[in-house]
């Protein structure tokens, strides 16, 4: 059995976090790496072509966040500041101490709040495609793909710009129905809709080893939002991929990869 095999046949488990129960995959060995997936995303959907890169360097563990894939939501709407707390609490519950950590896009938002509101909770983080302002590009983008008003999605409009990503969806979210992707999907729209931006003093003061990926024809952040990042995190490192857009956490693994181990390396004991 070839080596990629073996590191991506474990099992995966659920931890008991206040009132969730997360969902999570677990490969490899050494220091701690959480790796937070995308928004509409699942933990191994978003990371699981990772294992084969980081697994030989890092214990990595890939939740699913409330409401994605196999962990489920009790409440209703889904927020950044409680996807936040939620990840921290799984931290906490796993006994991390000062994990690494990795997110792209709204996993990028999660870890960036957690420089911001939990400074010691981490010792350094990857971050990319993340939202700290927004355009009328931004939101004319949402619009295009049936998001109408915080907890009002079109849902015909959304299978119609984007079929093939509505299959994703319902394969990755499939343990809990066919078309839990709607609801999710529901429950996302008042953070997609009415962002939670993180203030330009928050972020001057979030010291904690940043480096920032980007790429350079993203279609929905541009990348003079990276460099306006870049410029306010004190401890920061800009990364930007030639010819990639918004799914670069996808088409660009290898390259992804290779980014965030030289630069967490640099960071380890």
């Amino acid at each position: 059995m070839s080596q990629i095999n073996d590191v991506t046949s474990q099992q995966g488990q659920y931890v008991q976090t206040n009132d969730l129960k997360i969902y999570y995959e677990e490969y490899g060995s050494g220091e701690p790496l959480v790796l937070i997936h995308a928004s509409l995303a699942t933990g191994a959907g978003n990371w699981k072509a990772y294992v084969p890169y980081l697994s030989t360097h890092f214990r990595l563990i890939l939740p699913d966040q409330r409401g994605h894939g196999r962990t489920i939501n009790p409440q209703g709407t889904i927020r950044l500041p409680t996807l936040t707390d939620d990840l921290v609490a799984f931290i906490k519950a796993l006994n991390l101490e000062k994990p690494f950590l990795c997110g792209w896009s709204g996993g990028g938002d999660i870890a960036l709040d957690i420089g911001i509101r939990y400074p010691n909770s981490v010792k350094a983080m990857v971050v990319g495609g993340v939202t700290h302002r927004v355009s009328e590009e931004y939101f004319t983008s949402i619009r295009a793909m049936g998001g109408e008003a915080p907890g009002k999605v079109n849902m015909e409009q959304f299978e119609q710009a984007m079929p093939q990503f509505v299959e994703l969806l319902r394969v990755a979210h499939s343990s809990q129905g066919r078309d839990h992707w709607k609801t999710l999907l529901t429950q996302l729209s008042y953070e997609m809709l009415e962002p939670t931006l993180p203030s330009h003093d928050d972020l001057k003061k979030t010291t904690t080893p940043t480096l920032i990926i980007w790429g350079d024809r993203d279609q929905y952040l541009p990348v003079e939002d990276a460099l306006e990042l870049y410029r306010l995190l004190p401890n920061a490192e800009l990364a930007v991929l030639p010819n990639a857009d918004h799914s670069i956490s996808r088409t660009r693994v290898e390259q992804f990869a290779n980014l965030t181990k030289e630069f967490l390396l640099r960071h380890t004991a």
